[in-house]
């Protein structure tokens, strides 16, 4: 076409009424779409608003958060498109095919992502208003459905781009079954897992929950389906895949929390130099002793019977049976346990000796405090030991201590004070 048949072309008046018209049908068909748009965003939306504004429950207030209603607003100028570009005059057919396809699919991807987020939604109503969430939590099968419908979102979406049968295209990805569960590997083990943590209650939002293979101690936050969070006492974060709470052991002190008591399990170290028998003034000023009384009469009257039946030479010290230090302040120790009010006595309560070694000899207190908060749990220990450790010396007895710098240079100094001594005489 030479430039004067190009002119003569364009110069038509037919040829241009066209194009005009067209030009004219697709400005109408961008602002009708836009005005939809409008009307969606600004007209019914905020009159729904208005009305979840009003309502008492929350539920409603979760969707227009989650933005449902905004991921919606996108079908309305899509449709029109869609329904539109085909009354167009003059459009060339394979253009109203393609802008129609893409009209479809953004409708499809605008109704998913709905979807999407209604389910997010749901997960998040759910843990808000029901108080089985910390116990049964479904984000786990949340998750699962929003994979499964972004999976068939792309499948849609590709489809309708590419024209093709949506049977033919679930065929090919049929054959790729094998490359999909490679894939999704990590997704189907933390499913299993999630399931099997769900159906036997292994662990709950709050729990405590302790994993030293992962550097774990703290409290869980989150139990998703790929991971689960635990915030750890130093306020760091540990993330962990679920499928670990089923392959590897984990320690969850629930059961403590939920009993009601927390269990003290710590030792005195007794010199053992320090271990003797008890005289008779010590009985006697010992027998004071609020928790004592009652112990200290039975204890007498009955080592006086046994010792009456002995018919060897009652002189003879290893014959005889008499009250040691230790075991008096043994006794002590129980009764003043018993007489806590802030340990559990329903709950296992004993004082008990363990065998003797380098460190002296271990006297230890197994017992549970009434209250599980850990605040709360290191007073009541530490007030216990404070007394403890302070009354001690009533019973002449000493806490075994290795000896420090401070030993060494006062055994030193009182050497050198010794010789000093000599050498002077």
């Amino acid at each position: 076409m030479n430039p004067i048949e190009a002119f003569q072309l364009i110069a038509d008046p037919q040829l241009n009424s066209r194009l005009a018209n067209l030009f004219i049908a697709l400005g109408v068909l961008s602002l009708t779409s836009w005005a939809g748009y409008i009307f969606t965003r600004r007209l019914v939306f905020r009159a729904v608003l208005k009305i979840v504004k009003k309502t008492r429950s929350t539920w409603d207030d979760e969707l227009v958060e989650s933005k449902v209603l905004d991921k919606l607003s996108y079908i309305a100028p899509a449709w029109i498109i869609f329904a539109g570009v085909a009354l167009i005059p003059d459009f060339p057919n394979f253009l109203t095919q393609v802008v129609s396809q893409v009209a479809l699919a953004w409708m499809a991807l605008s109704l998913g992502l709905a979807v999407n987020a209604l389910l997010t939604a749901a997960n998040t109503i759910y843990e808000k208003d029901y108080p089985t969430a910390k116990a049964r939590p479904i984000k786990g099968y949340i998750q699962i459905l929003q994979i499964a419908v972004f999976a068939i979102l792309v499948i849609v979406v590709t489809a309708i781009l590419l024209d093709q049968d949506f049977g033919v295209f679930l065929g090919g990805v049929g054959a790729m079954s094998a490359i999909l569960l490679l894939v999704f590997r990590d997704t189907i083990l933390s499913l299993v897992a999630s399931l099997q943590i769900s159906s036997n209650d292994m662990i709950r939002v709050g729990d405590w929950v302790e994993m030293p293979q992962f550097n774990a101690d703290g409290d869980v936050i989150d139990v998703a389906l790929h991971t689960v969070k635990i915030q750890n006492w130093d306020k760091t974060i540990t993330t962990i895949p679920t499928h670990k709470f089923i392959e590897d052991s984990f320690r969850n002190w629930r059961g403590m929390q939920s009993s009601g008591g927390r269990r003290i399990k710590r030792s005195i170290f007794i010199d053992l130099n320090s271990v003797k028998f008890l005289t008779d003034e010590e009985i006697e000023y010992l027998s004071k002793y609020q928790f004592l009384q009652n112990y200290m009469t039975g204890k007498s009257v009955d080592v006086a019977a046994h010792n009456d039946r002995q018919s060897g030479d009652i002189s003879v010290i290893p014959d005889l049976r008499r009250l040691t230090n230790v075991g008096t302040f043994r006794a002590y120790v129980l009764h003043y346990l018993k007489d806590n009010g802030r340990i559990h006595q329903d709950m296992t309560l004993l004082v008990r000796q363990l065998p003797a070694g380098a460190q002296g000899l271990p006297l230890e207190l197994y017992c549970f405090a009434n209250d599980t908060r850990w605040e709360v749990y290191e007073d009541i220990q530490s007030d216990i030991f404070d007394h403890l450790i302070a009354i001690l010396p009533e019973f002449g007895l000493r806490i075994f201590q290795e000896p420090s710098g401070n030993d060494v240079q006062g055994l030193l100094g009182s050497t050198q004070d010794s010789s000093d001594v000599v050498s002077e005489s």
